[in-house]
């Protein structure tokens, strides 16, 4: 250990600690390191003169060898700096803050800094025993600056990255604990069953978020801690994780998702029914909100829950409730089922196949989905001149549509059901048309708050913050509507009949949706219906109804279920 070290362009030092303590080290060619410190003239008198790299070699040596014999060789270490106070201030955080055991260097090299024309850079690989028994070896390369005065003095240019090539100047290294960051965590279904992009596509872009969420950040400091090493600012918050030693574990943050029904709805919106339309679809538990199933299919982005497209003759779920509600009217009332009708200067038809009948009651107009039946009724009675808020109010008070947070900092499309739209679309909006717009999560809410008699915002997280309803469904409303979506869903006049009328327990309101330019219409099929556990709206995008494309997927989510 002692013998001379040849000085060069290129030298190396690889040096071997006893446990637990600092070895002694000696890197100096021609003699020992000991003696008088150098003088450390102000840094104003730095030669621009760099000193050459075998004298540069020499001083980088000579401070390792110093950093080397621990916390006794520190105070000459920094006296080999051009900020002795500081350097030693450095070194003797750098080991504590490391719990620093043993500590070498190898593979010294000098050459030019292209970065500083006056100075001399020396590259070597640090590797350092730190952390106690929950740490480990940690090598990195680094490298220092040498400069030298104008009396022909080297030493070395002082700064953080002396230490470490990223240290910035007020930062520290930290061995030891650390925790799990965001994105670490596990998130699984209610039942346990892990959530992957690779089995739920679906959710491809919900797990992460959810993880990446403030909820994962609480779960992820509940995990398993690891240990490593890490940058850490002035006050001690953690920067950046450099060395691991033990990987942490995030934890899991457990969803509302029903693994098998999640499983059911990514199959549904493929299904060869649909012959290759894009469908979408959102399944909930009918009584609590909680969001059992999330699926969609196409390019066109997560449309289950933020599509905002015009719902159809689903909407006339909502403006029923405002009929009984604001008007009085009842299952019976009168709602002539004309060929067509005018509203505020524009003419509504019906579909093709539905038949006139001047005699159709609500109940009747709204099992055929007949459109002329709710302009007429709606208009009359629920449009007060510019008064145009009836039906925005029962939206928003009763069926709590508005901006929902469902958990997991997951995003959601908010419905828009204008508090006072202007013109006929006062008139079309009673019928889904005009300017409202929805999507599948809305309506499966929508579907769930009429069984349910109350409205229960879907969350995703168990426990996550639901915000109620400003009103209560009116007991009798809430009876009335079941009655109809039971008629819908069971009797041949319904145009849901076909897809629910084998399963019991449900109700249902299909929906087509006339959208694109006047140029150019094209048609998406709606479907929201409730059973006895679950509440489900489907959306097939090129859909020409709602019974013969979105209702498959529906029903295949309700056979599941039995």
């Amino acid at each position: 250990m002692n013998g001379a070290v040849k000085t060069g362009l290129i030298g190396s030092c690889v040096v071997l600690l006893a446990a637990g303590g600092y070895g002694a080290y000696n890197l100096v060619s021609n003699g020992s390191i000991t003696g008088s410190p150098k003088p450390n003239p102000s840094a104003t008198l730095i030669s621009i003169t760099p000193p050459t790299d075998p004298q540069a070699l020499k001083q980088a040596q000579a401070f390792l060898a110093s950093w080397q014999a621990g916390p006794t060789g520190y105070a000459k270490a920094a006296a080999g700096t051009d900020a002795p106070a500081q350097a030693q201030t450095d070194l003797s955080d750098y080991s504590s803050g490391l719990g620093l055991s043993t500590i070498s260097f190898a593979g010294a090299i000098a050459g030019p800094d292209p970065a500083a024309a006056n100075a001399v850079k020396v590259s070597f690989t640090v590797t350092a025993a730190v952390g106690g028994t929950t740490g480990g070896t940690w090598s990195y390369p680094d490298s220092m600056d040498v400069v030298q005065t104008n009396s022909g003095v080297t030493e070395v240019r002082w700064g953080a990255a002396v230490l470490y090539p990223k240290l910035a100047a007020g930062e520290k290294l930290k061995a030891g604990s650390i925790p799990a960051g965001p994105g670490q965590a596990t998130v699984e279904a209610a039942d346990g069953t892990p959530l992957t992009a690779a089995k739920y596509p679906s959710l491809a872009q919900i797990i992460p978020t959810i993880a990446d969420s403030a909820e994962g950040e609480r779960v992820a400091t509940g995990g398993t801690g690891g240990s490593g090493v890490e940058i850490t600012s002035a006050t001690g918050t953690p920067v950046t994780t450099l060395k691991v030693f033990t990987k942490p574990t995030g934890g899991v943050i457990k969803t509302t998702i029903d693994a098998n029904l999640q499983a059911v709805a990514e199959q549904a919106v493929l299904a060869p029914t649909l012959n290759g339309l894009p469908g979408s679809v959102v399944a909930l538990n009918r009584s609590n909100g909680d969001i059992l199933a999330i699926a969609f299919s196409g390019h066109s982005g997560d449309t289950a829950i933020n599509a905002e497209l015009a719902p159809g003759s689903t909407m006339k779920i909502i403006t029923s409730a405002a009929l009984f509600d604001d008007a009085h009217l009842t299952p019976s009332s009168p709602a002539p089922c004309l060929s067509s009708v005018t509203a505020d200067g524009q003419v509504f038809h019906n579909d093709d196949d539905i038949v006139p009948n001047g005699n159709t009651t609500v109940e009747e107009g709204f099992a055929e989905s007949c459109n002329a039946s709710f302009i007429k009724d709606g208009y009359d009675d629920l449009v007060h001149g510019s008064d145009a808020t009836d039906l925005a109010k029962e939206a928003d008070n009763v069926f709590g549509l508005g901006n929902w947070d469902i958990g997991g900092g997951v995003e959601t499309a908010n419905p828009q059901v204008p508090m006072n739209p202007a013109g006929s679309n006062a008139a079309a909006d009673l019928i889904g048309q005009g300017t409202v717009t929805m999507n599948p999560l809305i309506l499966a809410s929508v579907a769930a708050t009429v069984r349910d008699g109350a409205f229960h915002q879907p969350i995703i997280l168990p426990g996550h913050p639901q915000t109620p309803a400003a009103q209560a469904m009116n007991p009798t409303t809430d009876q009335e509507l079941q009655q109809m979506m039971d008629f819908d869903a069971h009797n041949t006049m319904g145009t849901a009949e076909p897809r629910m009328n084998a399963i019991p327990g449900t109700g249902a309101k299909t929906g087509t949706a006339e959208v694109g330019p006047t140029n150019d219409i094209t048609t998406n099929g709606w479907f929201a219906a409730y059973d006895d556990d679950i509440s489900a709206a489907a959306l097939v995008q090129g859909g020409s109804t709602g019974v013969g494309t979105a209702g498959y997927i529906v029903q295949s989510l309700f056979n599941a279920d039995h």
